[in-house]
């Protein structure tokens, strides 16, 4: 198991490695094939929210790479930036185009009602990928596919709650600050939430959530403010590996010992993702002290959902991808949560 383990990891690096230095197959990012009759393919259009993360670029090579002449598809992509309006554009242009399936990203999970309903009036199928969108008629997408943030959030508070008791730490000496992401991203919203349910559930000083938006620049500035305004951190939770990063810059510049002993003055971080090779390094080192993994590698998910459409079937509504917790740290081994135990998988070596 740890071998299978092992091999995952350093699929996910491979992808994450080919995202940050671009990729020679890679979809140009304006769409600027042109849609023939005669093609025979079918044509994707796919709205990304951005490059914000290591995660989302390893995404965007998953799908790029899935969707290609050889397999009978067309893709079109588009790079919102993380902005909505650029993805709103880009979903009617995909209608004017008279794509056959639109796939997205979508930055933030509120205002998407219209622009799908055009999709809908056009008989354009939406799928759903990653984050989800809060509409009033749940019949404007198809289908989606990710991560559950919230479980996630619960089982990464489930390793804080079996750690700081196997050092007999009391609940009321657990100071934690979130570093947030993109708010109101389904992930933000999911791995936040988690938090906060635990910190109310067993006592814990939730001082601060801030976002950082998932980038590691604004990780370093929002860490670097909150060591301004407490002197009693013990755990930093990061909602991404990127932020984590950022976040153990500032700490180690401001003189502070990043670890998981914060019985005796280290700070703990913990981060979510599992894709980025330095955060993973951290986590080998005991820098990160747990890494919830969220799997990007959609594409393949994503293209299977497409091909049951395509040949006239109805996939599930909601498709979850299995994820695992990542440790160096021996003293947690397995957590609980909803009577579920899910296994913490030792990168240490």
């Amino acid at each position: 198991m740890k071998k299978v383990a092992t091999i995952a990891i350093a699929l996910l690096l491979g992808v994450a490695i080919i995202a940050s230095c671009g990729s020679s197959n890679a979809v140009e990012d304006e769409g600027t094939k042109e849609i023939t009759e005669d093609s025979g393919l079918i044509t994707v259009g796919f709205s990304q929210l951005g490059a914000e993360s290591d995660w989302r670029s390893a995404n965007t090579i998953s799908m790029q790479s899935s969707f290609v002449p050889e397999e009978g598809y067309s893709l079109i992509y588009k790079n919102g930036q993380q902005k909505q309006t650029n993805q709103i554009t880009a979903i009617r242009t995909f209608i004017q185009q008279e794509v056959d399936y639109i796939v997205l990203a979508p930055v933030t999970e509120s205002g998407w009602d219209s622009v799908l309903s055009e999709a809908r009036d056009a008989g354009i199928p939406v799928i759903l990928v990653d984050r989800r969108v809060d509409v009033a008629d749940k019949s404007l997408y198809s289908c989606w596919v990710g991560s559950d943030f919230e479980l996630e959030g619960k089982k990464m508070a489930a390793w804080i709650d079996s750690y700081t008791k196997s050092i007999n730490m009391a609940p009321s000496d657990v100071h934690i600050v979130n570093i947030q992401g993109t708010i109101g991203s389904t992930a933000q919203i999911g791995r936040s939430r988690g938090l906060a349910n635990a910190a109310r559930e067993h006592g814990w000083d939730l001082m601060a959530e801030v976002s950082g938006e998932f980038t590691e620049t604004k990780g370093y500035e929002v860490m670097a403010a909150l060591l301004e305004r407490f002197d009693n951190i013990n755990i930093v939770y990061c909602e991404n590996d990127n932020e984590a990063i950022g976040a153990i810059d500032a700490l180690e510049e401001a003189g502070k010992k990043v670890g998981s002993d914060i019985r005796n003055g280290e700070i703990m971080v913990v981060s979510f993702d599992g894709v980025n090779k330095e955060a993973l390094d951290y986590a080998k080192e005991g820098k990160i002290s747990c890494i919830a993994e969220c799997n990007p590698l959609h594409g393949p998910r994503v293209k299977a959902l497409v091909d049951a459409l395509v040949k006239g079937e109805t996939p599930d509504k909601f498709n979850y991808v299995d994820e695992k917790l990542f440790s160096s740290n021996e003293k947690v081994t397995e957590v609980l949560v909803d009577g579920v135990t899910y296994k913490v998988q030792d990168i240490g070596n």
